[in-house]
């Protein structure tokens, strides 16, 4: 093997453990995030497709799951909502313990609520039960819920 050989595979070695260093270091952040969509998508009884594509789109261009594939947080979504659907009051607490985690963590607890309200809205209607888990996911993160106007 010649030096260039060994030293472009010593790259490829690190570009592959930094992306798993990323990917363990948000998964905090992941779990959170697709906890607080699956609540505040659920809130109003039905997932819609606009904010599916919400979610999605969010998803591919924030840099802190730009590590994660698409299908992984796919599947983390799904994972909370199935929850959620199969036993209310289970996957709710499941899904508070999880955003719970990002509390001491201020600029991650704000992205997640930033997410979550985008996609409360993109259906054009952020109703009572969307404003409700919100404020409760505010609380969760120890955020003041009057500064994202709830």
């Amino acid at each position: 093997m010649s030096f260039n050989n060994f030293l472009n595979n010593m790259k490829d070695k690190m570009s592959e453990m930094k992306t798993a260093a990323l990917k363990f270091k948000n998964k905090e952040f992941l779990n959170a995030a697709m906890a607080g969509s699956a609540l505040i998508a659920l809130a109003d009884g039905e997932i819609s497709a606009p904010e599916k594509q919400k979610m999605v789109k969010f998803i591919e261009t924030h840099e802190a799951l730009s590590v994660f594939t698409t299908s992984d947080v796919i599947k983390a979504f799904q994972d909370y909502v199935s929850q959620i659907e199969f036993d209310k009051d289970i996957g709710d607490a499941k899904a508070y313990e999880a955003i719970r985690k990002l509390k001491s963590n201020d600029e991650a607890a704000r992205l997640v609520m930033r997410m979550i309200l985008s996609i409360a809205a993109s259906d054009g209607n952020f109703d009572d039960d969307e404003k409700s888990v919100a404020r409760k996911v505010a609380q969760e993160l120890n955020l003041n819920a009057s500064e994202f106007e709830l």
